[in-house]
């Protein structure tokens, strides 16, 4: 586990299995509960939140990011969110993609991270730590030595989706008539 400190956080670089990160996913089961209870399944639910091997979220070609909060002895996971390496083929309109980065199978055409899990808890929300986690994880891509950022968002998380647009992502839909259903997805070059 690796740490990076400013202000009273700790960026905490560690595993999906670290019990500081069940706080995190545990709130996004929530949230995604709230906001697609009419769409998804409890089932869906689980497998969604279970899609991914732990280890795809490890160095070198993954990270997992929590933010902590360090006051009276006591730490607690404020905010967070993971990379990996992408190789499914992947959502988004291709032909709003830059040129040659996807094959015709709609699979990364060059080393891509995906941002996955990008969550703040509900009490430290409007303090910026979103952007914040989105900028750690995007050096820490860069560094690994991706040239491209691939995520996807749901159609009811607008706040996410405005995120991504200010931090300079390039929207992979019609953002004057983006999709009700099915990700949002975004691209961003180094």
């Amino acid at each position: 586990m690796t740490a990076i400190a400013a202000d009273d956080l700790v960026a905490l670089r560690t595993s999906v299995t670290d019990p500081l990160v069940e706080p995190l996913l545990a709130d996004l089961a929530r949230e995604y509960r709230a906001r697609y209870s009419d769409v998804l399944t409890e089932d869906d639910l689980r497998g969604e939140m279970a899609q991914y091997p732990p280890e795809q979220f490890l160095a070198p070609g993954g990270v997992l990011l929590v933010l902590v909060e360090e006051r009276a002895g006591r730490r607690a996971v404020v905010a967070g969110g993971a990379f990996r390496r992408r190789t499914e083929p992947e959502a988004g309109d291709a032909a709003r993609a830059r040129p040659g980065a996807r094959r015709e199978d709609g699979t990364p055409a060059v080393a891509t991270a995906e941002l996955k899990r990008i969550w703040t808890h509900p009490e430290h929300r409007r303090r910026g730590l979103a952007r914040r986690v989105l900028a750690e994880l995007e050096r820490d891509a860069w560094a690994v030595g991706y040239p491209r950022i691939y995520l996807t968002t749901g159609p009811r998380q607008p706040e996410a989706a405005a995120l991504y647009r200010r931090a300079g992502y390039t929207p992979l839909f019609d953002v004057e008539h983006p999709p009700t259903e099915g990700p949002l997805a975004f691209e961003k070059w180094r």
